[in-house]
């Protein structure tokens, strides 16, 4: 076996071990999975942690920031994510960028502590999960 392709597999052998975030969508998006919970199954962040939709939105723009954002963290996006199968990317007031499943901004919640918890579902009338 070449070093290369041993480099490769040893790489692979230890993303997979180190238990990464499949590829849920088929299409690069391993920053996000689904997750079996109470509320049915749910979109999650690669650490398992529910993401959520905010009702006062407006597509493709986030409407939560300072203090909102303190309690809903967005979902960011890295410089070098790209968009794609049902997933975009928008730049925040605060210069970062964020993630988008279907026009709808993807925030975590400060009060969810282990996977599978959606204690952020129906906050305020306004905060639901968000589902596949």
């Amino acid at each position: 076996m070449k070093a290369t392709t041993f480099a490769t597999v040893m790489t692979l052998a230890i993303l997979t071990a180190a238990g990464c975030a499949v590829d849920a969508y088929g299409d690069g998006h391993n920053f996000v999975k689904e997750v079996s919970t109470s509320q049915g199954t749910v979109l999650a962040n690669r650490d398992g942690m529910t993401l959520y939709t905010f009702t006062n939105d407006a597509p493709e723009v986030s409407n939560c920031n300072g203090g909102c954002a303190d309690n809903w963290p967005p979902f960011t996006a890295g410089a070098a994510a790209t968009a794609g199968g049902g997933f975009n990317i928008i730049a925040r007031n605060d210069g970062t960028q964020q993630w988008t499943y279907k026009g709808r901004p993807l925030y975590t919640w400060v009060g969810d502590r282990k996977e599978g918890d959606t204690n952020g579902d129906g906050v305020g009338n306004v905060w639901f999960v968000a589902q596949p």
